[in-house]
């Protein structure tokens, strides 16, 4: 999936070339155009004289969620290719394009490319602005719309070739853009240029504005500097950093135990020498830290951001910086974490010390078998895929895995996504789209998972087929999105695969080749395929586990259970017996027509129910 920008000529053509193309413009644009012409020819009449084609160095100061810094931004003036690097101590991180592929650098200082969802389209977007083609006469090719008059001036919105939408605003008297809007993932980005001032015979915005998710930075431009343009090549990924993990082992790989809780992959992590504490690996997150375990290390957590997930709620967050994660014998020194309570012990059932996300994936490849109950990290340098199994390209969006798959012969863009817990979560722009709770009958609505950004709720059928890669399965409980906000709402991602679905497998990440193996599981978990039989949702309570959502007529709701009882016993078994993830499982893996005995807490009067499970979902959809 390569992005190749539109290269944009320079602003030195004759003025012939200008009248010649007018007249087409006025008959391939739309009737309003040349009101968005006027528009765009003012703004470059107020900018002043381009200059040269040159590289471009704006060095701003930062600041933003408590943290302050700098950011440098280089770039060709000709054709927009560039290159950022965005320094908040203790977070670093980079983006850029070369022209054919878009990267970006995590806060532990690797550099991946950006081929998935819309980033390659973003690079575009950036690159066109940068080199100013919304001022040739042709717009470089883009589509551009007049909005309408409002109280930040004139609204345009422009498409570049390649690229997607986003909309500025132009003030009305200096003709300069005052704001930008462009969505970004399932999130809007809004931008504020103020305090213009002429650098280098151009208009530039001294303090530039960003917010986005809840968080705003500030960027205050300190120095311009014009230089020789560059080859292509110099606004490419930059190369690793020094070396900062080993792995002591004879063969080149550290075998961990895990267990396997809500579906969710867990092991154990030690931190400065201290521990161990349960970790969740997860393809979908980053590095993490609870702050309860920042609390017990004395850790110092600096910062104050958003993080959004699965749910619609944004959560606080932080950063700290780590000496050691040791996992067997797999170490990894002097790392940046990010400090999120994204899994508290209701939900859970056991108090989470952390996240093994992109930074550890990509240091080692990785592989997990649930059916052994193991995680194995390996050197990648002495990974040898041939017992892997189907090996499965993928592309990253953002910090996740995406492949192309089908969902029952639809085409999908599919994240991979260890840390949820369903089998395949479709978005809720696919879902509308595809009218999928219409086309797949026998569905119910249901509280169907609990993610860092809070509860989720879908509608769950059954698919008749999902393919990724060449594998087909059938019979496979999807979860149909109905949010509005959040990862679920995005439009570039069509479903997401979490744990339910990938321990059919043994699956092995190789994030240095952008690979995943899967091999077929020897033996089936009886917990595959399964759907809850009970028609409620429980989480971990002081006393029990208490009942958040129940599905109107299902078998809890039937037996008189409420939302907010705390069920004490099922079938004699306890919290101190019974964990809430093998509470869940039996709500699964037992079979329709079992009748479960509750003890339950109401108001602090004791109570029983005999609850009898049934499918909820047709064994196969119609």
């Amino acid at each position: 999936m390569e992005a190749t920008i539109q290269t944009w000529p320079t602003m030195t053509r004759p003025s012939l070339i200008l009248t010649l193309l007018l007249p087409v413009l006025a008959l391939v644009m739309p009737a309003h155009a040349q009101d968005a012409s006027a528009v765009l020819a003012a703004y470059r009449q107020a900018s002043g004289a381009p200059a040269a084609p040159a590289e471009v160095t704006l060095t701003f100061a930062a600041t933003g969620q408590d943290l302050s810094g700098q950011v440098v931004l280089r770039y060709d003036s000709a054709n927009g290719l560039f290159r950022e690097a965005v320094d908040l101590p203790p977070t670093y991180e980079g983006h850029g394009y070369d022209g054919k592929h878009a990267w970006q650098t995590d806060i532990s200082g690797i550099s991946f490319p950006q081929q998935g969802g819309d980033r390659p389209a973003l690079a575009i977007n950036a690159a066109y602005r940068l080199a100013n083609a919304w001022w040739l006469p042709d717009a470089g090719q883009a589509r551009v719309e007049k909005m309408g008059e409002e109280p930040d001036g004139s609204r345009l919105r422009i498409t570049p070739p390649g690229g997607k939408p986003f909309d500025v605003w132009f003030d009305r008297r200096t003709h300069l853009p005052t704001r930008l809007s462009e969505s970004r993932g399932f999130q809007v980005t809004e931008v504020r240029y103020r305090d213009y001032r002429r650098e280098h015979g151009l208009m530039l915005p001294h303090t530039t504005v960003i917010e986005e998710g809840g968080d705003t930075r500030t960027l205050s431009l300190q120095k311009v500097q014009l230089g020789a343009r560059q080859p292509a090549a110099a606004y490419a990924a930059p190369a690793p950093r020094t070396k900062d993990w080993r792995l002591d082992s004879a063969d080149g790989r550290t075998t961990l135990p895990m267990r396997l809780l809500n579906n969710h992959v867990f092991v154990d992590v030690q931190v400065n020498g201290a521990g161990p504490f349960p970790f969740l690996l997860d393809t979908g997150g980053h590095d993490i830290l609870t702050p309860a375990t920042v609390e017990a290390l004395r850790l110092r957590s600096v910062g104050s951001g958003t993080s959004g997930g699965g749910g619609e709620r944004t959560l606080p967050t932080g950063y700290a910086q780590v000496d050691s994660l040791q996992m067997g014998k797999a170490r990894i020194d002097h790392h940046t974490m990010i400090v999120l309570d994204f899994a508290p012990r209701a939900i859970e059932g056991l108090q989470v010390g952390g996240m093994l996300g992109l930074s550890t994936l990509q240091r080692f490849v990785v592989q997990i078998d649930y059916a052994a109950g193991t995680v194995t990290l390996i050197d990648p340098a002495r990974f040898d895929p041939a017992q892997a199994g189907s090996a499965l390209p993928f592309v990253f969006y953002d910090h996740m895995p995406q492949l192309a798959g089908a969902v029952d012969g639809i085409p999908a863009r599919i994240t991979i996504d260890t840390g949820s817990r369903s089998e395949i979560t479709l978005s809720t722009p696919f879902v509308k789209t595809h009218d999928l709770a219409t086309r797949l009958p026998g569905g119910v609505e249901m509280l169907s998972g609990w993610g860092a950004g809070g509860p989720v709720t879908s509608h769950r059928v059954r698919l008749r087929s999902l393919a990724l890669g060449g594998l087909d399965t059938a019979d496979v409980v999807a979860d149909l999105s109905n949010q509005s906000k959040g990862f679920f709402s995005d439009v570039n991602s069509e479903g997401n695969i979490g744990s339910g679905w990938l321990k059919r497998f043994v699956v092995t990440f190789d994030y240095a080749h952008q690979v995943m193996y899967l091999r077929p599981r020897a033996q089936a978990d009886a917990d595959i395929g399964s759907a809850d039989r009970s028609g409620m949702w429980i989480n971990l309570a002081e006393d029990g586990f208490q009942v958040v959502a129940l599905v109107p007529g299902g078998p809890a709701a039937e037996a008189g259970l409420r939302e907010g009882d705390v069920i004490t016993a099922i079938d004699g078994n306890g919290p101190s017996r019974l964990s809430l993830s093998d509470a869940r499982r039996q709500m699964r893996t037992m079979p329709a027509g079992t009748r479960v005995k509750l003890k339950y807490l109401r108001g602090g009067s004791q109570a029983e129910a005999s609850m009898t499970l049934r499918d909820l979902l047709p064994p196969h959809a119609d």
